[in-house]
C-alpha cells in the first residue's frame, strides 16, 4: 500500500488511455507524458500499460507501506526518498515506511511514478485512467487527496537493476499536420499562426493548452462552423486568436475551426510545459510526421533491448 501524505496540485491514477469510446462522448483520458509514462514502467519491468501515479507540479509526499520498487521519469522534481535525492530515469528498492517527497520542479511540469507490478483499482471501459470530467477511474473517478491508500502489490526480491533511461529531447517547434480548416482562415491568419512566438497560458490543464500571443487580433475570426470530432492534439482556434491545443481529457466534439493537429511524436511534449514557456508551430508532411514517431519508437525499442538482456542474466 502507499498512502497520500500530500498530493500536491493534482495527483491521478493513469494507464495509456481510454480507447475505442470516442464515439460514445468519452475521452480517452491516460497520462499525457505517454513515452514518460512507458519508460518508467519498463525500468521497473512492468508491462507498458500498468497504471502509474501522474504527479503535476511537486509538493507530493508518499508513504510506502510496503516493500517495493519505484522508477520515476518525466518532470525532475526534486524528489528525495527519505533524505537520499532521486532522479527521473532510474529504478529504486523502497522499504515499508520509507517515504517519496518532491518539492517543485527543475523542468518539466509531469512526473510520473511506476511501482513494480502497477497500481491496482479497478478498471472502467478496459482502463484504469481518472477521467477527472466524468469522474471514472482511478481512485472513484478523482484525485487523490489526503490518507488515500493506494493499492500495490509488495515485492520484496533483491533489486540490483543499474539501467536507467534519457528522456526524449525536448522540442520547442511543434510539427503540425494541417487542419481540415485550414482553407477557411484567411492566409493572414495561417502566416501569423506559422511566425508567432506562443507562450503557455496559466489557465492550462489536462483537458488542454491555452497559448497567449501578441498576434491574436490578425488571428481573430467570425467563423460559425458546424460541430465535428476533435481528438488529443487537435488546434483549435477560437473567435479570441489565442489558440488551444487539445489533450487526452478534452471534450470530443467541438465547434471552433481546427488549424492543424499536433503530429503524435510532439503531442507528449505538451505535458511538460509550464506557464510561459515558448513555442512555435511548424506544418510537416505525413512522411516527416512518420520519421518523427519511428524515431521516438527507436529509442524504446533499443532501451527495450538493453533492458530484456538484463532481465535475461
Amino acid at each position: 500500500m502507499i498512502k497520500v501524505i500530500k498530493p500536491g496540485i493534482q495527483l491521478t491514477i493513469q494507464d495509456l488511455g481510454r480507447v475505442g469510446f470516442r464515439h460514445l462522448g468519452v475521452s480517452r483520458s491516460g497520462s499525457l507524458d505517454a513515452y514518460a509514462h512507458i519508460i518508467a514502467n519498463r525500468l521497473v519491468n512492468n508491462h507498458d500499460n500498468d497504471a502509474v501515479l501522474e504527479l503535476t507540479v511537486g509538493l507530493c509526499e508518499l508513504q510506502f507501506e510496503c516493500d517495493t520498487v519505484i522508477a520515476l521519469h518525466g518532470a525532475d522534481l526534486n524528489a528525495k526518498l527519505d533524505a537520499q535525492a532521486v532522479y527521473p530515469g532510474w529504478s529504486y528498492p523502497v522499504k515499508a515506511k520509507q517515504t517519496l517527497k518532491f518539492d517543485t520542479g527543475r523542468g518539466g511540469s509531469r512526473a510520473y511514478i511506476a511501482v513494480k507490478g502497477g497500481i491496482e483499482c479497478p478498471e472502467v471501459m478496459g482502463s484504469k485512467s481518472t477521467d477527472l470530467g466524468a469522474a471514472i477511474g482511478g481512485f472513484n473517478g478523482r484525485a487523490l487527496q489526503s490518507d488515500d491508500i493506494i493499492k500495490i502489490t509488495p515485492y520484496t526480491q533483491p533489486w540490483l537493476c543499474n539501467k536507467g533511461a534519457l528522456t526524449p529531447p525536448k522540442r520547442k517547434v511543434i510539427r503540425l499536420h494541417q487542419g481540415p480548416h485550414h482553407e477557411l482562415l484567411t492566409p493572414e491568419c495561417i502566416n501569423a499562426f506559422c511566425t508567432t512566438s506562443f507562450t503557455i497560458n496559466p489557465n492550462s490543464n489536462r483537458m488542454g493548452v491555452r497559448l497567449d500571443h501578441n498576434n491574436s487580433q490578425i488571428m481573430q475570426h467570425s467563423l460559425s462552423l458546424h460541430s465535428l470530432a476533435v481528438a488529443p492534439g487537435s488546434v483549435q482556434l477560437p473567435p479570441d486568436g489565442n489558440p488551444i491545443v487539445l489533450l487526452n481529457d478534452a471534450q470530443t466534439t467541438g465547434g471552433y475551426p481546427l488549424i492543424g493537429h499536433v503530429i503524435e511524436a510532439d503531442l507528449h511534449q505538451f505535458a511538460q510545459f509550464r506557464t510561459a514557456d515558448s513555442i512555435t508551430f511548424e506544418f510537416v508532411t505525413l512522411e516527416q510526421a512518420t520519421a518523427a514517431k519511428n524515431k521516438l519508437d527507436a529509442h524504446l525499442s533499443q532501451l527495450k533491448l538493453s533492458l530484456n538482456r538484463y532481465w535475461a542474466n
